[in-house]
């Protein structure tokens, strides 16, 4: 069923997330889910090629990105509440199933999305981010090194004062440090410096907090994946072992890809066109 109108908004349970809703009205849909720290822009170089190709581009900025979405208890933040808040997403807009495109922690989103919330999902794009089960699959062989900036994530308010101090200076050293331009980062320090509005937290303690939700006991996490997926993954990411990018394959028991590509981790930014050309090949599901 195609909508009356393009979406600005989608609400859930008294949340408000901002939307970005693209490409012809009947079109085949695409979700696009942004990871830590960035937002919706994070796709600005892909939605448009997207869109061009004739597909629906629906680009959200998730929970605690969305100035109005943005609850101040860690349980709000467990992976269950971010898949649904997806579904939500898929509901307003009037689509049945969608191919859901995910980077870095939108990419842990997109597994759980796939697997856990399968008749939504016509196909799975995934961009960097192995699946969840291979990196703990992975964890000693080479990825707790790299995943362990997560456990000083987790920590009460240090993590804000330290990134944030001499106008972000540290998380501006963390971004460009890891390959990401000068442009995308001032973007997202900006949007990650909000203070706090009203009775929600601060950016930045609303985008910590899906790490900081990881210490929540909670069943709900990605399984294995059925619908067509493809994983695209940079060799050069510093976040993520060859080791589990290797396991992911494993947890796909549908028809799957991988695309390497001579690259780093902020893939949406950096080579858009292939991210469009991987979503592109990626073949959807039949009905």
């Amino acid at each position: 069923m195609a909508p009356t109108a393009r979406l600005t908004t989608v609400t859930r349970y008294g949340l408000t997330f901002d939307v970005r809703d693209t490409g012809p009205a009947d079109g085949p849909a695409v979700v696009l889910l942004h990871g830590f720290p960035q937002d919706g822009t994070a796709y600005d170089d892909v939605a448009p090629r997207l869109a061009a190709a004739g597909r629906r581009v629906l680009v959200p900025d998730q929970r605690g990105y969305s100035p109005g979405a943005r609850p101040t208890r860690l349980r709000a933040y467990v992976l269950r509440e971010l898949v649904d808040d997806v579904v939500a997403l898929l509901d307003a807009a009037g689509v049945e199933r969608a191919h859901v495109v995910g980077h870095d922690w939108g990419g842990t989103v997109a597994w759980a999305v796939a697997s856990r919330r399968a008749p939504r999902v016509s196909a799975l794009t995934v961009l960097s981010t192995p699946h969840p089960a291979a990196m703990r699959d992975a964890l000693w062989r080479g990825q707790a090194r790299r995943s362990a900036y997560i456990a000083g994530f987790q920590l009460p308010r240090r993590p804000e004062r330290r990134l944030l101090a001499d106008d972000g200076a540290r998380l501006r050293r963390l971004l460009s440090g890891s390959g990401l331009d000068a442009g995308h980062v001032d973007r997202y320090v900006r949007r990650m410096s909000a203070p706090a509005v009203d009775d929600a937290w601060p950016a930045l303690t609303a985008a910590l907090a899906w790490y900081r939700a990881l210490r929540v006991r909670d069943r709900f996490g990605a399984g294995r994946v059925r619908v067509p997926t493809t994983y695209v993954h940079g060799v050069d990411d510093p976040f993520f072992a060859p080791a589990a990018v290797g396991a992911t394959a494993r947890y796909v028991v549908g028809p799957y890809r991988v695309v390497p590509l001579a690259a780093g981790h902020w893939l949406p930014e950096t080579r858009a066109d292939d991210v469009v050309e991987a979503v592109l090949a990626t073949p959807s599901a039949g009905p």
